[in-house]
């Protein structure tokens, strides 16, 4: 009877600690391409991201690395706006007598904002592509295609699994 009950709570811990372990991140690699606040700890960093595979000059890392600077601390104040006016428009839809105006209203200043942010960053899109060689401008453009097309960088390593054909080896 104790044999088995041993038995019982080794394969529970056994199997506990199994979950345990496949549970963890078995990511090799931390500098992937993050999204949201994770993004700065390697902006202008040319082994990730969108300077992955352009041969930056150190000088366009640094233009870059300023460039992206600016455009965050231009943008920071726009996005709590942002969130606000959203968190605004929870409140306006779970009135009990939704005022149908307000609500359109709040998305016209919910549109403003995104556009807003846009604009920004596409100035500073071609403001970066502008310091590019014409090499560089196309390896680029085909990692912002796949960045649009929802495929990133982990897209354009899966499609080049023979190192000859990337662009950036």
């Amino acid at each position: 009877m104790n044999s088995m009950k041993a038995k019982i709570l080794s394969l529970v811990l056994l199997l506990s600690l199994s979950a345990a372990l496949m549970a963890q991140s078995t990511e090799v690699n931390p500098k992937k391409e993050f999204r949201g606040h994770q993004r700065e700890n390697f902006q202008g960093d040319e082994s990730v991201g969108f300077g992955h595979g352009l041969n930056l000059t150190d000088a366009q890392k640094e233009a870059f690395k300023q460039g992206m600077m600016a455009m965050h601390k231009q943008i920071k104040p726009i996005r709590n706006e942002l969130g606000e006016a959203m968190a605004h428009q929870k409140t306006l839809m779970g009135a009990e007598n939704p005022d149908l105006a307000a609500i359109n209203s709040n998305i016209d200043k919910i549109g403003a904002l995104r556009i807003e942010i846009a604009k920004i960053q596409i100035k500073n899109r071609l403001d970066m592509r502008a310091q590019l060689t014409d090499e560089q401008r196309q390896k680029f453009d085909l990692f912002k295609d796949k960045m649009k097309h929802g495929q990133g960088q982990r897209g354009m390593q899966h499609k080049w699994d023979n190192k000859a054909e990337r662009p950036d080896m």
